[in-house]
């Protein structure tokens, strides 16, 4: 497949027009014109690249990529030797931030979502449709005690949670939002959220969940982007037959 068409079929599936982000989404450094090989991955860190390059991968898709709102301007140091490998082995980065949380099918969201296995799916915003929405409220198949939701997660992310309960109230309506979003937990309790899931968090989210009577679970920031990454490899995959590999590069954060 041509880069360009890459792109523009990339942009179209993530629908990259909705979204104001804090970085530019689509090609941020540009490579090969015939894209053969595809890596994709959470953050286009220097191991990742190291692995493309190992793989022999001409492409790189990510969710957390360069030129963040507020970064310096300037290419020195560890941005530019990430960025000098990927000219110097001719490698596309493409990054897709926000569009990458929302795709309600590919998406970060839609896939923490359905590994727990959420119904009844339903945008975390008030009147904002599930496809627009940052964040999802869904309902589990059966109402979970405490003890039976923490076994559930930890299986779902692979990895320990911070799991704080703040009642003995079973859990069936969950909300959610992967990643760096613990802000999001009073619209959670106000959705009618039995418990709140993120990747991260801030030492007055516990504060909140308490007073909001609302059972939260951070489960972190790069276990739970993840999905997002994985299910669009294997869209690739099989939609365009393109060799595409999920490539893992393991964060505790």
């Amino acid at each position: 497949m041509k880069r360009e068409k890459l792109n523009k079929e990339l942009n179209a599936i993530l629908n990259v027009h909705q979204f104001k982000d804090y970085a530019p989404n689509g090609l941020q450094v540009e490579g090969t014109t015939d894209v053969k090989r595809i890596v994709t991955g959470v953050t286009a860190s220097q191991a990742l690249i190291d692995k493309a390059i190992e793989l022999n991968a001409d492409t790189i898709i990510v969710h957390h990529g360069y030129f963040w709102k507020g970064e310096s301007y300037s290419i020195t140091g560890m941005k530019y030797r990430r960025i000098a490998a990927l000219i110097k082995n001719d490698i596309n980065l493409f990054a897709y931030h926000l569009p990458l949380d929302a795709h309600p099918v590919l998406g970060n969201n839609a896939g923490l979502a359905g590994g727990l296995g959420l119904s009844n799916r339903i945008g975390l915003q008030r009147g904002v449709e599930l496809e627009d929405a940052i964040g999802l409220v869904g309902e589990l198949p059966e109402a979970l005690t405490g003890d039976q939701f923490s076994l559930l997660i930890k299986q779902v992310v692979g990895r320990d949670v911070l799991f704080e309960m703040v009642n003995d109230r079973k859990i069936k309506k969950v909300a959610l939002c992967t990643g760096g979003a613990q802000g999001y937990i009073e619209q959670a309790a106000e959705m009618g959220a039995d418990v709140y899931i993120t990747g991260e968090v801030s030492e007055k989210t516990i504060h909140i969940a308490r007073e909001m009577d609302i059972h939260f679970c951070a489960a972190g920031h790069h276990a739970t982007e993840r999905f997002g990454p994985m299910l669009l490899a294997e869209h690739l995959k099989s939609t365009y037959q393109l060799d595409v590999f999920f490539v893992d590069i393991d964060n505790p954060a």
